[in-house]
């Protein structure tokens, strides 16, 4: 289905030189083959905060734009726009380039001259973002990711603002879904041509539909720790031996998210090409409810009241720059990001945390299409709610202040997992010099540390258990050789 539009959009623009005028395709493509000898699944690491390059896996893209009506002055226009992406090649990654793996990330009609003067109507997906950070494949200055709806955009010279909201059920609560009604906007202003700011945001609400099983409940009563463990029953069970059938239903209540951003971008300035530096603050939507069995019985665990203070401060700058005209360029970036979990003061996890990287990149043309790269990398990540990281095959059994954790409340050893990279090869680039050249064939060789024993996707078992029949490793070091393909067009 998700490649049938593609073909028909594709066949609205080839019918005819006319129509074929007012269709345009672009994309992305990604594949290489990165064999890994020390059971790893390719990647060098485990995310992007050390660098994209050697991080990421395959992936493709492809954006189809079909002019209904052309734009032609103040005249009424319109726009039908799709995207098809997906992070599957066959024989690249486990999922063999299944279609499964790819989903129609896009589709909306603009129409623009419609009512009001120089203003675009948008329905459908309503995605907006500036200032990416391409270094990490990062873009925080983004509106309206998860929001199918309507919005208008006001496009006056070098202002832009845009005014929006609609539903984000299905993409917050997937197969559980419930209205998640978005409202918000971004605002963009050219100073120039060296300078551009932007603001951004939106908020969420999801409020309480008593009757639908899938709404924002709360499970009375239910402690945090024993939620962790998943002993919730058990608990209640031990509490109240008389009450087998009463577990108690759940509260219908509301739900609330949202984020605020500012972007700065500046650049043409001798040799810099561009800066781009975003601040986003994020409150994260509640979960939904997890599932518990215990002794026979099963339940569904309702837990809004106690994910729903969750936040993430996040900073990052990224500059461009081109040291030496067509022989030299250089890409910096650095990023710090704070999460906290108000409700968590039992457990370390993802959501009490901060972590810290700087990546630079430097590519030297020594002909008009053959370069070097050299790029490298330092990340620190810690928790802020006990020991998240295993520095040892053994670490399970030392904990805080080396005392084992029998009832699992803490991961590791550690807290604090630091981790090194540096790649280096060589880089063919027909279209000519440039660190963002594209088409971009190249030739890597990838080294990773880190404290953590090893920190990067594997397959490995990890359990001391004396029936574990395929034993423990411990390694810090992760090499990976890489052939790779990256294009956009």
């Amino acid at each position: 289905m998700k490649t049938r539009w593609m073909m028909i959009g594709l066949g609205l623009g080839l019918t005819s030189d006319s129509a074929f005028a007012g269709a345009r395709v672009g994309g992305y493509a990604r594949v290489m083959a990165r064999p890994d000898l020390q059971g790893g699944t390719g990647r060098l690491g485990y995310w992007n905060l050390y660098g994209r390059l050697l991080n990421e896996g395959p992936y493709a893209a492809l954006d189809f734009d079909y002019d209904v009506l052309e734009p032609d002055g103040d005249a009424p226009w319109t726009t039908i726009h799709m995207r098809v992406e997906g992070g599957s090649i066959e024989g690249a990654d486990m999922g063999n380039g299944g279609l499964d793996q790819f989903r129609m990330s896009q589709l909306y009609i603009e129409a623009g001259n419609v009512i009001v003067p120089n203003v675009a109507w948008q329905v459908g997906t309503l995605e907006r973002t500036m200032g990416d950070l391409g270094l990490y494949d990062m873009r925080p200055a983004t509106v309206f990711f998860n929001t199918v709806g309507l919005s208008g955009t006001l496009r006056n010279g070098p202002f832009e603002l845009t005014v929006g909201g609609g539903d984000s059920g299905y993409s917050l609560r997937r197969d559980r879904y419930h209205p998640v009604w978005t409202g918000g906007g971004a605002m963009r202003l050219g100073l120039g041509r060296h300078v551009q700011i932007g603001l951004g945001g939106e908020w969420s609400m999801e409020f309480g539909t008593p009757g639908h099983r899938y709404a924002a409940y709360d499970t009375p009563n239910v402690d945090y720790e024993d939620w962790i463990r998943g002993e919730v029953i058990e608990q209640f069970r031990s509490d109240r031996p008389i009450e087998a059938d009463q577990f108690p239903d759940p509260i219908a209540g509301d739900a609330q998210s949202g984020h605020a951003f500012a972007y700065l971008g500046f650049g043409g300035l001798g040799p810099l090409k561009w800066n781009s530096t975003t601040v986003r603050f994020e409150r994260l939507h509640p979960e939904a409810p997890s599932h518990e069995e215990y002794n026979g019985e099963s339940e569904d665990i309702h837990v809004t009241s106690l994910t729903d203070e969750r936040t993430v401060l996040f900073v990052g700058n990224e500059a461009h720059l081109e040291l030496i005209p067509q022989r030299l360029d250089v890409a910096w970036g650095a990023l710090y990001g704070q999460h906290v979990d108000a409700d968590n003061t039992v457990a370390p996890s993802d959501h009490n945390r901060w972590y810290a990287s700087t990546v630079l990149r430097m590519q030297v043309a020594t002909t008009r299409t053959l370069a070097v790269l050299l790029e490298s990398s330092i990340a620190q990540e810690v928790s802020t709610q006990g020991n998240q990281f295993r520095e040892h095959q053994d670490s399970i059994f030392a904990n805080t202040d080396g005392v084992p954790d029998t009832r699992g409340l803490e991961n590791g050893d550690t807290d604090t997992r630091i981790t090194w990279q540096g790649k280096g090869g060589l880089v063919f680039n027909p279209m000519g010099p440039g660190i963002f050249s594209r088409p971009s064939l190249r030739l890597l060789y990838g080294a990773q540390h880190s404290n953590e024993n090893n920190a990067f996707s594997n397959h490995f078992v990890t359990t001391l258990d004396q029936y574990n029949e395929f034993g423990t490793v411990e390694q810090h070091w992760h090499h990976v050789l890489a052939l790779e393909a990256e294009a956009w067009f």
